[in-house]
């Protein structure tokens, strides 16, 4: 055998070596990067977070080269129709007018909302509390639905692009109160207790929270529902929730 051909084997077989997704599907999954725990940046600028963990686990479980990113949440819907990505795991909850935009897998998991306080304002556990409160919420979410349901104009909303910077104004006390995912805040709650946050008002906005995609990419959908049944069975799925939440957010 010639040098020359002996080169060009040793240059392929180098290849599949260095490139074990050779052939795979190549898929890029947007998270916001901004909802912690289930998605942020850390400190050394990586994502992490639940989603980031389950969105890593379905890429293996279909044996695809993934790329995750970060979009801004306001943006992420009309990001992904133009096609910078191709799914979002963001904690996107399923609603009717989402899915006249886009297609949703089956759930990958389930939540409420709650309103956050500080404990040094001693709300009383009412309605009637907020009543000409200022209250917190992230904008192009559902949580902001329902203050207006509730409230009307009995109260001032103030929305924010993260709920992180919410959170801060809260905090910072230029807030009486916020709404958002119940899990998130139990979360920050637990690790943050300088913080000094309480839940009032009990428990509102059951959802169901699924990965996104475009409506006509119906082959990808497939795999992705095939990868959460697989995640699901085998115990990862589990694994990833008992890591972040010490429960399964799959019980209803």
């Amino acid at each position: 055998m010639r040098m020359k051909e002996m080169l060009f084997i040793f240059l392929g077989v180098m290849m599949l070596v260095a490139s074990p997704v050779l052939g795979a599907d190549k898929i890029k999954i947007a998270t916001e990067g901004a909802y912690s725990p289930f998605n942020y940046v850390n400190a050394k600028g990586d994502l992490e977070g639940f989603d980031v963990d389950i969105a890593k686990a379905l890429c293996e479980a279909m044996k695809a080269d993934c790329t995750l990113v970060t979009q801004d949440w306001d943006g992420i819907i009309p990001a992904l129709l133009a096609k910078k990505f191709d799914a979002i795991v963001a904690s996107m909850a399923v609603t009717e007018k989402r899915k006249k935009a886009i297609a949703f897998t089956k759930p990958y998991y389930y939540s409420v909302a709650s309103y956050v306080v500080r404990n040094e304002s001693n709300f009383p556990d009412k309605v009637e509390a907020l009543i000409g409160k200022t209250i917190g919420v992230q904008r192009a979410t559902i949580h902001e639905g329902t203050i207006k349901e509730m409230y009307g104009d009995k109260v001032t909303i103030k929305t924010y692009d993260t709920n992180e910077n919410c959170i801060l104004d809260l905090k910072n006390k230029r807030l009486d109160a916020m709404i958002a995912s119940r899990p998130l805040m139990a979360y920050y709650i637990k690790h943050n207790p300088e913080a000094g946050f309480a839940f009032l008002l009990g428990m509102y906005n059951p959802v169901v929270a699924a990965i996104g995609l475009r409506q006509q990419d119906t082959e990808i959908m497939e795999k992705f529902n095939a990868a959460l049944d697989t995640i699901v069975q085998n115990g990862t799925y589990d694994q990833i929730s008992n890591k972040w939440f010490g429960e399964s957010l799959l019980k209803k």
